[in-house]
């Protein structure tokens, strides 16, 4: 059975508003993340992630009523990442509205979380989002980051999504620091590796730049292609992404 590819757009959230970088820093304005999930809600995505940038590095708490707001606005699943610590940040993340849970950070200190975590919610709702940057200090040449990529885990990624995978995470949200916001496309060896790694749903995200993007990453075994400025600043929209990919001979949704 062939899987449809999903096409997700995604809304980094700092202090309320939704900010696109390139290589996780140089942030600039993208607008009201409520507006933007219903504008997605409506245009065929098939799924929104909301990632709160900077509730771990800034040791906060992940902004529950802009997830309750948000959720209110679409009828699609929506993951939230950000500042998830504990199991209770898991339960109050669903009771908001959220479909998905992120876990990063506070994985990579407590890997027991997400076995903890899928055990009581379901592996379906766990999803492991990495960020990921090239480093010569780990076998693999990928290592896994923290806070929001300002941190060295000094976790080989690889290992590490494996050990998610087997502790229960259902998806790995794939996030290429050297590829982020470059518009160069795709982090293509890493999607392959990580493929090749996990037999989990693997989402593939920083890079998308021109719509001929994504069809690469799906052959490199994305099952979900996200992208964040290039739909903000309207620069394509799912509609156009969904053409490309169907014409290039990959079932979309």
């Amino acid at each position: 059975m062939t899987v449809a590819v999903r096409v997700i757009p995604c809304l980094d959230v700092d202090n309320g508003r939704v900010v696109k970088g390139v290589n996780f820093v140089d942030l600039r304005d993208a607008g009201d993340p409520v507006e933007l999930a219903k504008h997605y809600g409506q245009t065929g995505a098939d799924e929104l992630i909301f990632l709160d940038i900077t509730a771990s590095s800034s040791a906060r708490e992940t902004t529950y009523e802009m997830v309750r707001r948000t959720a209110d606005q679409i009828f699609i699943p929506l993951t939230v990442g950000g500042g998830v610590r504990s199991t209770a940040d898991v339960d109050r993340l669903l009771r908001s509205g959220a479909d998905k849970v992120g876990i990063n950070t506070a994985g990579l200190a407590d890997p027991s979380l997400i076995s903890d975590a899928s055990r009581r919610f379901g592996d379906q709702c766990i999803v492991l989002s990495v960020d990921v940057r090239r480093s010569a200090e780990v076998p693999s040449g990928f290592e896994a980051t923290t806070h929001g990529g300002r941190q060295s885990s000094g976790r080989d990624a690889l290992e590490w999504v494996l050990e998610a995978a087997e502790r229960g995470a259902g998806e790995v949200l794939l996030n290429s620091m050297d590829a982020d916001g470059t518009k160069q496309g795709f982090d293509l060896e890493l999607i392959t590796a990580v493929r090749a790694a996990v037999n989990i749903p693997v989402i593939a995200s920083g890079g998308a730049g021109k719509l001929t993007d994504f069809a690469p990453a799906v052959h490199a075994g994305a099952d979900a292609v996200l992208a964040a400025s290039v739909f903000h600043f309207g620069q394509m929209t799912i509609p156009e992404v969904k053409s490309e990919l169907t014409a290039q001979g990959i079932t979309v949704r």
